[in-house]
């Protein structure tokens, strides 16, 4: 049957008008000849058709018995109200409807040849149990409660999407068995009540076509749009993180139009800052704020007149603006009014989200029709005002919650290795505070975990930077120097020779050696001796004051000073150690899924890194000392990785840095402390300290009988003491030769002791480097630096 759905059904559905005329066939009988005569008029005129009410379901029937159908339903369709009720006659669950009222008909026609008409939420694979818990309770008696709201959803004129609530009558319908209905019994109901989703059990127990349903429904419809608008409103507002989603403000955008019955009207949302007193822009896909214009943030002194600042900000009240030219012209070109005319906006709302007088936010109705939005539809707001505050309420919770989280993840050391541990001295300091006992956090401490630590550091570091420094003092002494000279050559005042002549001084002593007090020298003269003289002579000589201007323009605000060559160096440590902390971080993910640890990197003038494994880390995860092995083989495999990718960064570096690397390896097992004061882990107990003492003083070791620093650009050295250790790591250079990341260059050698540490010795392992990760093709330092030359 079209209209119908056509999947396996319990119920063979007959459009039958039969009970309807057992009415009529009673009413046959009554004294009053009125209802009589109503009464004989109908049976005279169906008695032609004996399938009226013995049920068909050739639908074509319908339309062929029309006008005999509409004779049976007057009475119940009242000609005097077709006009204004919503109502049609249909079969249950069905998308079928006919003899429809002259309001519904209208309905339909405006919207479109092309819409066909659907319940909204009648799923498919729901048909058959739904239409079981009706034969549950109309034949076999069970009580079911299986009603679900049920409603059409039709495009107005306008194209505005109006929602219609159904609700049936079902006076008129019968069910009746076939052969293969069963006798069911309260077990079978009971079984059923616990197996909802099972529908095989369902066709078992109801099998198909196991019952004839005759008979047709009415379905009174009501317009429940407004209070549809007000639902929706509300569940897109619970859902968190919602105004992250693609959709979020399309759909927002529609539910207010059809709660105001406007379909050009467009939605904005400003936040407030209490702190400053501004109106800041709200971050999501799609929104946008009308007062704001675009811009990040503004005082709200600069965005509101007097009155509109009144009414939102102390009144927490509607500001209804039916007529922006008007206003605008009225009231000078203030704002709001301005923003909202420069953006071509006719007629607009802003409604202040507030929370008992607290400004939280404004959300923005705008139209392009003059008196669309006005005072009086304002007040349609009122209904939903409340989901709005309570979203925002959550959302600026959310938003705080997301912010410590970042913190924590930037600025502090809990790491997610360790944060159970941290969960349950909270959960115990909370539980001592709800009993009213005095709380305190006890030292989490994690002992027998063992130790790995790497460095890339950035060769020189000292010298580049003095060399930068010390050009960047020479460039700015020079042009200190042309212009007092200049100064001296046109005004004769001998001051100015005096200036020039400590100019040179500095500037000497900077050219041969540039000592750590002198950086500081330099800028003192400038600020004290030297400013106030340029700042007189701009007033002096023009031609002196073009000169000063343009030094004034190579001087850094910040810093107060030249700052060409320092930048340069800057940035290139922060390129440096962005880049290389970025690899290590996503390299880390991947350690973790092999076995957590704990893990801190922290960039100095280059990066490095601490790891610590152990089973009071591992919480739920049994540790065995092949995880350290694998984590020992990770970090030196991923330290060759960081080398390769510093040095395809290189060649776009503004000064072209190297780097050196090193481990450390540290075979005996120690306990590490949460240091409440700095908010970090530290070795604790005196004896593990050596460890800490080594790690300080490694980068600077010499080799044993020479000048020679340990650490050299192009190679990785791992530093050990124990033999065991030595073979261990021999085993991975080896095995990581074969995969292409060193050289046959591997070298032990011992180092000069270290104060308070001796015996210490490395492997020192040259690093092969690719071009770029598709190569195959390898190369050793010094040919890697030619390489990238060409």
């Amino acid at each position: 049957m079209n209209g119908q759905y056509t999947g396996e059904v319990p119920l063979i559905q007959l459009v039958s008008f039969n009970k309807l005329l057992e009415h009529y066939d009673e009413q046959l009988k009554s004294k009053d000849e009125f209802l009589a005569a109503r009464a004989k008029y109908v049976l005279d005129a169906v008695a032609p058709y004996p399938e009226l009410r013995e049920g068909f379901d050739d639908l074509s029937l319908i339309g062929k018995h029309n006008d005999v159908i509409k004779t049976i339903l007057a009475d119940t369709f009242s000609p005097v109200l077709t006009h204004n009720e919503i109502k049609a006659a249909s079969i249950p669950f069905a998308n079928l409807v006919f003899n429809s009222s002259e309001r519904f008909k209208k309905i339909l026609k405006e919207a479109g040849d092309d819409f066909e008409l659907e319940i909204r939420n009648l799923p498919d694979n729901l048909h058959y149990i739904m239409q079981c818990t009706v034969v549950l309770s109309f034949y076999y008696g069970f009580q079911l409660d299986f009603k679900r709201p049920l409603f059409y959803d039709i495009p107005d004129a306008k194209g505005l999407m109006r929602h219609y609530r159904i609700l049936y009558n079902a006076d008129f319908m019968e069910i009746t068995p076939t052969e293969h209905a069963k006798d069911l019994k309260q077990e079978d109901f009971e079984e059923l009540l616990d197996n909802f989703d099972n529908l095989e059990l369902w066709k078992e127990k109801i099998p198909p076509n196991s019952f004839i349903s005759k008979g047709f429904v009415i379905s009174n419809m009501f317009d429940v749009t407004a209070e549809h608008s007000i639902s929706e409103i509300k569940s897109t507002l619970i859902g968190s993180n919602k105004r992250g989603a693609e959709n979020f403000m399309d759909s927002f955008q529609d539910t207010f139009r059809s709660l105001f019955n406007l379909k050009n009207i467009n939605v904005g949302f400003a936040g407030y800052d209490l702190t400053s007193n501004r109106f800041l822009k709200i971050y999501g896909k799609g929104i946008e704020s009308f007062i704001l214009k675009g811009k990040e943030m503004e005082s709200c002194d600069a965005m509101l007149c007097g009155s509109s600042y009144s009414k939102l900000l102390d009144e927490n009240t509607f500001l209804a603006i039916p007529n922006v030219d008007k206003y605008y012209k009225n009231s000078g070109g203030e704002q709001p009014y301005k923003n909202l005319y420069d953006q071509g906006i006719k007629s607009a709302i802003l409604a202040p989200i507030a929370d008992e007088g607290n400004l939280l936010g404004v959300l923005e109705l705008v139209s392009d029709k003059v008196n669309e939005l006005n005072s009086i539809n304002a007040n349609k707001l009122a209904d939903v005002m409340p989901f709005i505050v309570s979203a925002v309420i959550r959302s600026i919770e959310e938003e705080q919650n997301l912010i410590d989280a970042i913190i924590q993840h930037e600025c502090t050391t809990v790491h997610s290795s360790v944060y159970w541990k941290f969960q349950e001295e909270a959960k115990r300091f909370m539980n001592y505070e709800l009993v009213g006992e005095e709380p305190f956090f006890n030292e989490i401490v994690f002992k027998e975990v063992y130790p790995l630590y790497g460095q890339i550091d950035i060769k020189d570091s000292s010298k580049e930077r003095n060399l930068a420094i010390q050009r960047d003092l020479m460039i700015q002494l020079s042009e200190i120097q042309t212009i007092l000279e200049m100064a001296y050559k046109k005004l004769k005042l001998p001051i100015y020779e005096e200036l020039t002549f400590r100019v040179n001084n500095h500037l000497e002593e900077v050219k041969d050696t540039l000592y750590t007090h002198s950086e500081q020298a330099v800028f003192d003269f400038v600020q004290e001796e030297v400013n106030p003289a340029f700042h007189h002579l701009k007033r002096e000589d023009k031609e002196i004051k073009v000169l000063i201007e343009n030094y004034e323009g190579q001087i850094d605000a910040t810093t107060e000073s030249y700052y060409d060559h320092r930048r340069n160096y800057d940035e290139s440590v922060m390129e440096t150690n962005m880049k290389l902390a970025a690899l290590l971080d996503k390299k880390q993910q991947d350690a973790q899924r092999m076995f957590p640890h704990y893990f801190e990197r922290y960039k100095t003038d280059g990066v490095e890194h601490n790891m610590y494994i152990g089973t009071s880390i591992a919480n739920d995860r049994t540790f065995d000392e092949l995880y350290l092995n694998n984590l020992r083989l990770w970090q030196l495999q991923t330290m060759v990785e960081m080398e390769n990718k510093h040095y395809s960064l290189k060649p776009n570096l503004p000064v072209p840095l190297d780097v050196t690397s090193l481990l450390l390896v540290y075979s005996t097992p120690l306990a590490i402390r949460f240091r409440m004061d700095e908010k970090r882990f530290d070795v604790d107990g005196t004896y593990n300290a050596r460890y800490e003492i080594i790690k300080k003083r490694i980068d600077k070791s010499i080799i044993k009988g020479t000048n020679q620093r340990l650490t050299q650009k192009g190679k990785l050295a791992i530093v050990y003491s124990q033999k065991k250790d030595e073979r261990e790591y021999l085993r991975y250079v080896h095995f990581l030769k074969a995969k292409g990341y060193f050289t046959n260059s591997i070298e032990i050698v011992e180092l000069e002791g270290l104060q308070g540490v001796t015996g210490l010795k490395a492997i020192r392992a040259e690093i092969l480097y690719k071009t770029d990760a598709t190569s195959e093709k390898t190369y050793t330092y010094d040919d890697l630096m030619e390489e990238l030359k060409h």
